[in-house]
């Protein structure tokens, strides 16, 4: 039985028109390469529906009136190949129209496909990865695009990428990221050092993409998920370094990827909700402050 679409914070929204709508949620349950827990092909839908319990004020500001339209779920059918292709044309219809994608994974391996949309519209374009794992692997059993390999991927292609909370990667993977430079600030790092700030290097593009695995975040904030790696960044600390990214720095899009819903607990599926639009919330307040 097909899944009866659900909008994001339909609740408070109703259903909005796509033209009208600053943020476009593109929900992608694809699961094709997990290589440990399943279920990120229903990450989605249980994000969507957790944002009915959602409240439309965020604490500081709105973020909803700004428009949120949630497009019908992408075809994962077929190669994955086959599925960054639909991805990334979609993605690219949105930035066209001035549109923020937001996507709603899914394996991570979703994200190849708006970071190349983006390099193709923007020309430059930087992720800042919150991530367990660097994700840097040229292959992972094997296949070249398995969730593993994401970054690694991404980085072939020219995209720049800081990394935040990674605590469990190969030493190939280690290798790689001191051998082409790629910042890189560990778990284990930030706590010893208090770490609560976004440095990027001076030369970062100013046009960026924010990647979000759940698994970045400690299993205490976040259970539910493929692998819940201990000692991750707690809920606070989170939206703390992503306020402060710096104000130059034009957020461009972001995904949260990687939930696995447990059919007895809506706790990881609530907070990976909270963080979609607790994001979006960060994003208009700078638009806002730039209109001014």
């Amino acid at each position: 039985m097909k899944r009866k679409r659900i909008f994001f914070l339909e609740s408070e929204t109703g259903v909005q028109s796509s033209d009208r709508s600053l943020f476009h949620v593109i929900p992608v349950p694809c699961e094709k390469t997990v290589s440990y827990g399943t279920g990120t092909g229903r990450g989605p839908g249980a994000i969507l529906d957790a944002s009915q319990q959602l409240e439309a004020y965020d604490g500081i500001t709105i973020p909803l009136e700004h428009g949120i339209y949630t497009h019908e779920p992408v075809d994962c059918s077929g190669r994955m190949t086959a599925v960054l292709d639909r991805l990334e044309s979609l993605t690219l219809s949105v930035l066209s129209g001035g549109g923020i994608p937001v996507i709603l994974g899914g394996e991570h391996t979703v994200t190849y496909a708006p970071v190349l949309a983006m390099k193709k519209h923007f020309g430059r374009i930087g992720i800042i990865h919150f991530d367990a794992h660097a994700d840097l692997r040229n292959e992972f059993e094997g296949s070249e695009f398995s969730h593993a390999c994401v970054m690694r991927r991404l980085h072939e292609q020219g995209a720049e990428i800081v990394q935040y909370g990674t605590r469990s990667y190969s030493i190939d993977e280690q290798e790689y990221r001191i051998l082409k430079g790629i910042k890189y600030y560990d778990a284990s790092i930030m706590n010893r050092k208090k770490i609560t700030t976004i440095e990027l290097p001076d030369d970062f593009p100013d046009d960026i993409y924010i990647s979000v695995d759940v698994d970045g975040l400690d299993p205490s904030v976040i259970p539910h998920t493929g692998t819940p790696v201990p000692g991750g960044i707690m809920w606070h600390e989170f939206f703390m370094l992503l306020d402060s990214i710096p104000s130059d720095k034009r957020m461009r899009g972001f995904d949260v990827v990687e939930l696995a819903p447990a059919g007895d607990s809506r706790v990881s599926d609530f907070a990976a909700a909270q963080i979609v639009y607790n994001i979006m919330g960060i994003i208009t307040r700078r638009l806002d402050h730039f209109s001014r």
